[in-house]
C-alpha cells in the first residue's frame, strides 16, 4: 500500500516490485498476489494497460487509517472509554493536533449552518 500511497499515478506489477526490491528480494508473483488481494478487498483498484493492470489505492492513507480505527472502535461495547484511554497516551503534539481538527471541524459545521 505504502508504494501506490506514495505514487503520482497508478503502477504496474513490474513498477510495485522494482519499487520493493530495494529493501530485500521479492517473487513477481508475490507483489502479484498481494496486489490481487487488496483488490478483492477493495483496497486497490486495477485498469486494464495493455496486457496488465495499473494499480491504485481506493483511500488515501488518512483515509484508511480512519477506517482501522472506527473498526477498532466499533468492536469495544464501551465507545467513549476506549477513545478516552487512547487519548490518555497521546503526546502533547497529537492532542494539540486532536483539538485542532476538532476545532476545524466546529468551525465547518458553524460555517455550514450560517
Amino acid at each position: 500500500m505504502e508504494e501506490l500511497w506514495v505514487a503520482h499515478g497508478p503502477l504496474a506489477v513490474r513498477d510495485v516490485l522494482d519499487r520493493l526490491q530495494h529493501d530485500r528480494a521479492i517473487a513477481y508473483t508475490t507483489v502479484l498476489t498481494v496486489l490481487d488481494n487488496l483488490h478483492g478487498k477493495g483496497l486497490v483498484a486495477r485498469a486494464k494497460h495493455g496486457r496488465a493492470y495499473r494499480y491504485t489505492a481506493t483511500l488515501s492513507r488518512e483515509e484508511h487509517t480512519a477506517g482501522l480505527l472506527d473498526d477498532v472502535l466499533a468492536g469495544d461495547p464501551n465507545r467513549g472509554a476506549a477513545l478516552l484511554h487512547f487519548v490518555e497516551h497521546l503526546s502533547e503534539d497529537d492532542v494539540a493536533e486532536l483539538k485542532a481538527a476538532i476545532a476545524a471541524l466546529d468551525q465547518a459545521d458553524r460555517e455550514g449552518q450560517g
